[in-house]
């Protein structure tokens, strides 16, 4: 045997020994999804179940003289019309509202907080921003009530009723939104705001760039998929509010959870159950047209900052 034919030998040999463990990795990972299924049958259970039923329900209209139901897109129509698609709208216009300014003024805040470039500051401010993005509902309500209510604290000593404030409108929903939609923005952009690399910055500043240039540019056509990214969550966030709003504003402000609870409870009309099941469809309708838009930015965001 010659020595090539050795070698040759040698190295086959070397390879199946290499390619042999490869079999079972194979057989392990591919059984490593079943330690998933747990949280997949919770999903199926706690996310499937309702919205069987929300479909289900929103498709099917009684009979109030027979009591016989039957399959029908009615009540589909009937959340599409009247005070339901005026909720609908409100609920919009809102979230939109409230998500902008918020988008604009958490921007501003995290660029201050990361360009003043104090870890304990840092550290702070995202703290406190996670305590006050998970504030709301009747205690943040109250608290708005007893601030800046009718007879709160600072619309006393500042005269704010006889300049036409009232906490119990659109403005100031929007207001009380705010306080937790400005914090979860921070949240949100302050990672991709560290991310910005300094010699982005530092090239610009070399080629002539002024800040306001830089910012143009190069800046913010990084930080857009991010802030885009961002300014839906708020939407979404402030379009699901319900407790905030309910305890507040009551029925004065047109809004579509506002207009769930009554159909479910009877406040308005009896027998409304399926109405408030094709209003809640909507809303999901409405959700997922947001992550539509929000998971392709994340995913665009993140190449620039790897």
């Amino acid at each position: 045997m010659t020595p090539t034919v050795t070698a040759n030998s040698a190295l086959l040999a070397s390879g199946a020994r290499d390619r042999a463990p490869a079999a079972p990795a194979r057989r392990k990972r591919s059984r490593a999804w079943l330690a998933a299924l747990p949280l997949l049958a919770f999903a199926a259970v706690g996310f499937g179940t309702p919205a069987l039923a929300m479909l289900t329900g929103a498709f099917t209209v009684k009979d109030p003289a027979t009591g016989a139901e039957s399959f029908s897109t009615a009540n589909l129509t009937t959340s599409l019309h009247g005070p339901y698609l005026t909720a609908l709208l409100g609920s919009v216009k809102l979230s939109a509202v409230s998500a902008g300014i918020a988008a604009v003024l958490g921007l501003l805040l995290a660029q201050a907080v990361v360009s003043f470039g104090s870890r304990t500051l840092r550290e702070a401010v995202l703290t406190g921003s996670g305590v006050l993005a998970n504030f709301g509902g009747v205690p943040l309500a109250f608290a708005f009530v007893a601030t800046l209510g009718n007879a709160g604290v600072l619309t006393r000593h500042l005269g704010l009723t006889d300049a036409g404030w009232s906490l119990y409108s659109f403005w100031g929903l929007t207001l009380t939104y705010l306080y937790f939609l400005i914090p979860l923005m921070v949240l949100t952009i302050t990672p991709a705001l560290e991310g910005l690399r300094v010699q982005w910055r530092e090239a610009a500043q070399n080629n002539g760039a002024t800040k306001a240039q830089y910012w143009r540019h190069v800046a913010l056509p990084v930080l857009a998929p991010s802030l885009l990214g961002g300014l839906v969550l708020l939407f979404g966030s402030a379009f699901a509010a319900y407790a905030t709003a309910a305890a507040m504003v009551g029925s004065s402000v047109p809004l579509i959870t506002l207009q769930i609870a009554d159909a479910i409870s009877g406040n308005v009309l009896v027998g409304q159950e399926n109405v408030a099941l094709a209003l809640s469809l909507d809303m999901v309708l409405v959700a997922g047209l947001v992550m539509a838009v929000h998971l392709p930015l994340q995913r665009r965001s993140a190449r620039w900052f790897v």
